[in-house]
């Protein structure tokens, strides 16, 4: 989730959006309304590599209740602040290409996953990476390098627009890169992130992310983690009931698997406080 406060922490000049204010007070409320006591902060695109708005939500929450991922310059960034962060509960770096519309190369996008794993690896933090589906094929020859595990978001991002409704002939692995997050899934070092539905499909019922969200629960039930994506940037109105009430029903069957894409899975990747 994330935490917007731009009156007290102006967004970036760059920012690719105005985004409208979402307090921890009114973050907190809204997963408390979920049933769902601890939380991750994930730094949006707007607040670039200022993270001031993350931390201080992260230092009001405290290490027993929050988690936080956050975006850095890799040829700036110091160890003592790293260190600082880590104390403080972050446990990951984003990589944000989506959101801002960058595209890389395959050069490019190893480089810039080989500098932040030299970040990440002292002290086991996971890289986030936000970029679409077509593009995770790259991951693939670089991830055994990094040493470092990766989360990858919002179902990898695919774009599934394409289908419309037409969703009883959709198959997963038709997808460009479907097949390479399936393979980093079954290698152990990967993680993917099942959130923001309203960014991906037109499909109210969901059907086309249930078939993908089936997939990775298949080959990595242990690997599979559930967000909120509170407050839905850029979306209004969202009502993320359906969606969270979707990932229920597809862990019914399996006892424990609830508890895992719920809770434990995200509290393995993001390790504890003592760690």
């Amino acid at each position: 989730m994330h935490v917007v406060e731009p009156d007290r922490f102006p967004v970036s000049p760059t920012a690719v959006y105005k985004p409208n204010p979402h307090s921890l007070a009114e973050a907190l409320a809204f997963e408390s309304a979920l049933g769902i006591e601890n939380v991750v902060f994930v730094q949006p695109s707007v607040y670039g590599t200022d993270n001031s708005c993350l931390l201080d939500a992260l230092q009001k929450t405290g290490p027993s209740r929050g988690r936080g991922v956050v975006v850095v310059d890799p040829s700036t960034v110091q160890r003592d602040t790293v260190e600082l962060w880590h104390s403080l509960g972050v446990r990951g770096l984003r990589i944000n290409l989506k959101s801002v519309g960058k595209v890389m190369d395959k050069i490019e996008l190893e480089e810039t996953l080989l500098q932040h794993a030299e970040i990440a690896r002292p002290h086991n933090w996971i890289i986030e990476v936000y970029l679409p589906l077509k593009m995770v094929s790259m991951i693939e020859s670089i991830l055994p390098r990094l040493g470092v595990r990766i989360c990858i978001d919002h179902f990898g991002s695919p774009e599934l627009l394409s289908w419309g409704q037409d969703t009883l002939s959709f198959n997963p692995y038709a997808l460009e890169g479907f097949s390479s997050l399936i393979s980093l899934l079954r290698g152990g070092k990967t993680y993917v992130k099942v959130s923001a539905p309203y960014r991906l499909s037109q499909d109210h019922e969901m059907r086309d992310l249930q078939s993908m969200a089936r997939e990775f629960l298949s080959v990595a039930p242990d690997r599979v983690v559930y967000a909120t994506d509170w407050p839905h940037t850029r979306f209004s109105g969202v009502d993320i009931n359906p969606f969270t009430q979707c990932c229920l029903n597809l862990c019914e069957t399996t006892p424990g698997l609830a508890d895992r894409l719920f809770r434990r899975n995200t509290e393995e990747m993001l390790g504890v406080i003592s760690d």
